[in-house]
């Protein structure tokens, strides 16, 4: 039974990331397809040259609400329930990284946009705030600080990503 669970929770994670809330509050704010811009991908940053400053802080918030959202099913889902392997006791917290994964994957690959979506950093950032949210302040810190320096979104997210492996080591 717990296998079932697991396998649920990477797919509600992997559904839940698929939800493309940078074309849909683009299309819905600003009238606009934010793929036919920049890079094409559907993520905040593009958003941000698309449709603006408040329409892009709407999808920030939305994309790390699906990375926080698929460890908190995780979490009701799997509840209490183990699996033992060994030496190693797979439990929630195993689903929930799971289920932050495949949140990440989803919005990387969207069952919805025939598998062409964003970079996955802010639903990547809303999972860990569930996960470790010492570790996602610091990276987020970091993020923001190194796009802002660099005027590199890219290069900031990389360094927030490198940030929060060194908390969490």
């Amino acid at each position: 039974m717990i296998i079932a669970k697991f396998i649920t929770v990477v797919m509600i994670g992997y559904l839940v990331g698929s939800i493309p809330f940078g074309v849909l509050v683009s299309r819905r704010s600003a009238g606009v397809d934010v793929r036919q811009y920049g890079s094409g991908k559907m993520g905040a940053t593009n958003v941000l040259r698309a449709a603006g400053k408040s329409v892009a802080a709407v999808v920030v918030s939305l994309d790390l609400f699906k990375g926080v959202l698929a460890v908190v099913f995780a979490g009701l889902i799997v509840g209490g329930d183990y699996l033992v392997v060994g030496n190693f006791v797979l439990g929630a917290l195993v689903a929930q990284v799971l289920a932050a994964l495949a949140a990440v994957a989803g919005h990387i690959w969207p069952v919805f946009l025939k598998f062409r979506g964003g970079r996955g950093v802010a639903t990547y950032f809303g999972g860990l705030v569930a996960l470790c949210p010492p570790a996602a302040i610091f990276g987020g810190e970091i993020l923001i600080i190194g796009a802002g320096l660099t005027k590199f979104a890219s290069l900031g997210s990389i360094a927030g990503v490198v940030g929060t492996y060194s908390i969490l080591i």
